[in-house]
Parts: C-alpha cells; structure tokens; sequence
C-alpha cells in the first residue's frame, strides 16, 4: 500500500508542477471568458444600423406609428419616403439606404408579407429587427382601424403568463437553465475523460519505451503500478477542476462587486437566478463523483492500451479508438436527454457504465427525485462503481503482460487473450 501511495504521489507531484498544467489550468478559464465576452464584443461592434425606406402605396402606414417604432428600437431605422418610387428603388444606395420596402395599395385589405430589397445580402439579425419592427407597425395600424385605446393596448401587450414548471415534489423546474447547466456539465467530463485518459496511456508508453516500467515492476505489482499511475493523474484533473472552481468564483464576487453597468448587473442577475433555481452543492458533488468515476473507468483502458503498444503513436491511436468513440457516442446523445431527460432513452444511457457519467450530468440538473428518482441514480452509481472496478480488473491483467511485452503489434484479440490468462 506504501509503494501505491509512493506512485500515486509521483505521478500527482509531478505533473501539477509541470509547466503545462499551470498555462492550461490558467488559459481554461481566460480563454473560456474570452470567447463569451469577446464574440459579445465583435457582435456588437459589427452590428449594423439598417437604414430602410419604406415606400407607401397604400397610405395605411403614417409618419407617426414610423418615429414611435424607431424611438422603441434601435436595431434598425425605418424612414417614411414620399419621394418618387421609381428614383428611390435605382438611387436608394445613394440616398444613404441599405434597402427598401413596398408597401403594395392592397395592404387597405390586408397585409400578409413584404420584400426588403437590398444591395447586398444582410445578416439575419439585422433583417429580423426590420420584419420586428414593421410587424409592430403593422399591429398599430390594425389597432388603429379598431379603435383601441393607447391604454387598451398597453394591457394588450401585457396580458402574457409566465409559465413556471413544478413537479409533484415541490422543486422548480427552469428548463432553460437546467439545460444550460447539464451541457456545460456533460462537455466538461467529456474533456477531461478524453484529455487525462489519453495523459494516462502516454505516461504509461513513456514509462514502457524508456525501460523504467521493468525497474518498477521488479519492487512493486504491476497492478499497483497502473492503479497508482491512475489515481495520481485522477488527482491532477480533480486539482485543475476545483482551481477552475476557484476562479469561477472568485471572477463572481469581483464582478458583483464591481457591477456599475447595467451589462455587468443583468450578468450577475442571470447567475443569481442559476444558484436559485437549482441545488448548487448537491450537482458540484455528483459532478465529482461522476467525473472521477468515469475517469477512472475509462483510464484503465487507456492504461491497457498504453501498456500493449511500443513507440508507434499509430498503434495507440488505433486500439483507443473503440474508446474514444464511445465517449464521443455519449455527448452524441446529450441533444435527445435533454429534451426528453425522463425518457427510456435517458434512463438507459444514464444506467450503463460507458455513458452514464455524462448522460446523468445531463438528467440530474432536472431535479431529484423529480426527474431523477433516488433510485435510478443509486443504481446509477452503483453500476459505475461496479464498472470501474471490473475494467481496472480487466486492464490490470492486461498490463502485467503488455508492460513487459516489446516488439509484438498487439490487437484488441491479443489483448483479450492477456486477460484471459490467469
């Protein structure tokens, strides 16, 4: 048990003092709050005023309802046109206009479309907040031909429910932010199960290429030795994710502090109805649970491979690629989850051992045991549980023979009839 802790100290130490854990551990997150307000930031200063004259055959559309849509948004501008139709359709370029729009005389009867033309194809934003804004002129026209008083209107507008879900087990139900929080959740395990698996099969091919594996055997099992290569690496992903946690942190209380502009107040807001909505602590601590349990389940197998193969990168990548596509599978699955998180589908990707550290990610955000019953999430761990061991089990005779095994291509066939030895 010494010699176990003595590798798993090794391998921890080694590798949280190395150069690339802290830039990664660091970049992470800068590089994560970079694209959020950085893209924000581009979207912003690359959006674009539309300026549109509207050009009104029909004279149900008035200087008035025009000004009153172009003080309410700002998104684009819309400027009533008298002059002659034929010069504004060759010159409206030249007048200072992106595009026009034709309203026909048959708009008295009723208007069910309109074509913007442009010079040039604009965003689809920019032309939704045209179509926005003369779908709420075209309302005030129609309340206008009804004779619908400013205040009639104005309740009009604010006759909308709000709807909130709640389950028979009295928890709230913020559909939107439970999603949110399960693809955040299930993408970050599928990072790291594939980033430190893959850190587990090089540190092993290290170890074999360089002839340090057959000094370490000879003091120690070498069931020991991958058990301790794994949990020291394990360690070293749990580390990073609790310094991102950290930082998640810290980078709140500064901003709420420091929240002046109305960006940073509605910011801090939005987060503040995140931690309201859903159980914080109890997701933090079945995303440790399931990261580590998927982790550990999957690095024996990236351990296995690593001990099979010599120096060929190649080979490496061709006996994990099973592996990796499994992983790959379950984010693959993420999408029908989260739309049906109660479904068979959902029940069955969560339960099963290769998936279900990042299907239940997706599912527990929903509530428990609203969505998630008490027992399909025991059932859940205890499966992983019981997977995790079996396959540290199942690589570990893999690797008492690999670890020592030079010159031979070896398969998935070879593999198994290493495990199978006793």
């Amino acid at each position: 048990m010494n010699k176990s802790l003595l590798i798993i100290k090794r391998e921890y130490l080694t590798r949280i003092r190395k150069k690339t854990f802290l830039v990664s551990t660091i970049l992470f997150p800068v590089f994560y709050l970079a694209i959020i307000f950085g893209s924000t930031y581009i979207a912003k200063k690359n959006s674009k005023v539309l300026r549109v004259a509207v050009l009104d055959s029909s004279g149900v559309f008035d200087r008035g309802l025009i000004g009153r849509a172009n003080l309410q948004d700002s998104s684009s501008y819309l400027d009533f046109v008298t002059a002659d139709a034929d010069s504004v359709r060759q010159h409206f370029s030249a007048m200072g206009y992106d595009g026009y729009v034709v309203v026909p005389p048959s708009a008295k009867d009723g208007l069910k479309s309109l074509t913007l033309v442009t010079e040039k194809n604009h965003g689809i934003t920019s032309v939704y907040g045209v179509q926005n804004k003369l779908n709420t002129i075209w309302t005030n026209v129609n309340y206008n031909k009804l004779g619908i008083t400013e205040q009639q209107r104005s309740l009009i507008e604010q006759s909308k429910i709000n709807l909130t879900e709640k389950n028979i087990n009295d928890e709230k139900a913020d559909s939107g932010i439970a999603s949110g929080i399960g693809y955040v959740a299930a993408i970050l395990i599928y990072i790291i199960l594939l980033l430190y698996g893959s850190q587990v099969m090089m540190g092993v091919m290290e170890e074999k290429t360089s002839r340090i594996a057959e000094v370490m055997v000879s003091s120690i099992r070498p069931f020991q030795l991958m058990l301790g290569k794994i949990i020291g690496i394990g360690l070293v992903a749990l580390t990073q994710f609790l310094l991102w946690i950290v930082f998640a942190l810290v980078i709140y209380n500064v901003t709420k502090a420091s929240g002046s502009s109305n960006a940073v107040s509605e910011a801090v807001g939005q987060v503040n109805k995140v931690i309201s909505n859903v159980n914080v602590p109890f997701i933090l601590v079945c995303f440790v649970f399931y990261l580590l349990g998927g982790f550990f389940f999957y690095a024996s197998l990236f351990a296995a491979i690593g001990s099979s193969v010599n120096e060929d990168m190649r080979e490496a990548q061709s006996l994990s690629f099973p592996i990796t596509m499994i992983v790959v599978f379950s984010v693959m699955l993420m999408a029908p989850v989260i739309a049906d998180p109660s479904g068979k589908l959902a029940f069955w990707a969560s339960i099963i051992p290769f998936s279900s550290p990042i299907i239940m990610m997706c599912r527990i955000p929903f509530g428990i045991p609203g969505t998630v019953p008490w027992w399909q999430l025991g059932l859940s761990a205890a499966l992983l549980i019981a997977g995790f061991l079996f396959t540290t089990w199942f690589a570990g005779k893999i690797y008492r023979t690999g670890i020592l095994m030079y010159g031979k291509k070896p398969s998935w066939k070879e593999m198994l009839k290493w495990a199978s030895r006793k």
